[in-house]
């Protein structure tokens, strides 16, 4: 064949187009018909030559346009703001675009949020009679949708969330797949029993044990003393100053099926925290009211137990006070 290559006059017509096709033929088997591995075969060993390694193409992921705040939003209107940006841009997304899951992924809302606490504020030398004028959203912050994977990640992330709370040791902890994320002091239902106007019979006031999920958001909550049934507006702090009323959302759960009023909400009065105080919800800061709403969209499972034993790496290592006499 290379005798032929080297002396291509003393070929006839039909030999050279028999040579030029076969060249040919052989030229398109290597460059488009064979695999790299195949290619590397036709290479004679005693011709080595480096394979040439093909960049790996890069994904790109999708971003989404930034939400740039306009003006200063109050917590009078943070929630039917939120709202109408969850209605605006769920439908240029891939997925369901929700309240819980835009602020998840700028999480300086919740924090913005629970600086609202009026203690908070106290700290900071500053005293607030109305919290619902506070600046939820200053003006010209940016709000970032996620992107398809980060979205993913947070609907399983709040998918796998769960609230235990352990009334004797006055305690709400909120997990991820098992692994403890936070955990706040509360305060529980009192060891009595009372007449309230609100459910017009007498009411054992024990927060109830059992297991269920969030059913409902109280966003614009209406303010009623149980006791009387007559509804109020303004509180009087720790401190012994009256303000208004917070607008922080309260959380109703279902245990056992049963909805019976039992709300997870903030607390005016945290000196009443880590005390059978209620009249049966499970009271929080007000800050960690925020946070926990935020870990609880519809659907998050609950768990409230009553055990005296605390444990660590399954050892028992204290035991709580029997707050409620289930021992006696």
């Amino acid at each position: 064949m290379l005798h032929i290559l080297k002396s291509p006059e003393k070929l006839n017509f039909f030999q050279q187009q028999k040579a030029l096709l076969g060249a040919f033929l052989m030229l398109m088997l290597i460059l488009g018909m064979g695999s790299c591995k195949d290619q590397a075969k036709l290479v004679s060993e005693k011709e080595p030559v480096q394979e040439e390694v093909a960049p790996v193409p890069i994904k790109k992921v999708k971003t989404y346009k930034d939400i740039n705040v306009s003006r200063n939003v109050r917590i009078a209107e943070y929630f039917e703001y939120i709202d109408s940006l969850v209605v605006r841009y769920d439908s240029i997304v891939p997925y369901p675009l929700s309240e819980h899951l835009l602020v998840r992924n700028n999480p300086w809302i919740i924090d913005t949020l629970a600086n609202t606490d009026y203690y908070r504020m106290k700290a900071r030398d500053s005293f607030v009679y109305n919290q619902r004028q506070m600046i939820a959203l200053p003006k010209g912050s940016v709000l970032h949708l996620p992107d398809s994977t980060k979205a993913c990640h947070i609907l399983d992330d709040l998918a796998h969330t769960e609230i235990d709370v352990n009334i004797p040791e006055f305690m709400l902890r909120i997990y991820q797949d098992s692994i403890l994320k936070d955990e706040f002091t509360v305060r529980v239902g009192q060891d009595k029993q009372r007449y309230l106007k609100m459910g017009d019979r007498i009411t054992d006031l024990r927060t109830k044990t059992g297991e269920g999920t969030i059913v409902r958001h109280a966003k614009h909550p209406d303010f009623y003393n149980p006791v009387n049934g007559k509804p109020y507006y303004v509180t009087h702090r720790d401190d012994g100053k009256l303000t208004q009323m917070p607008q922080i959302p309260w959380m109703e759960t279902e245990i056992n099926g049963v909805r019976n009023g039992q709300m997870i909400h903030p607390t005016t009065n945290p000196k009443t925290l880590g005390k059978a105080y209620s009249h049966g919800c499970i009271g929080t800061r007000e800050a960690d009211a925020w946070v926990i709403y935020y870990y609880a969209p519809l659907g998050t499972k609950v768990r409230i137990r009553y055990d005296l034993d605390t444990h660590f790496e399954g050892s028992v290592v204290s035991v709580l006070k029997d707050i409620y006499g289930v021992e006696k």
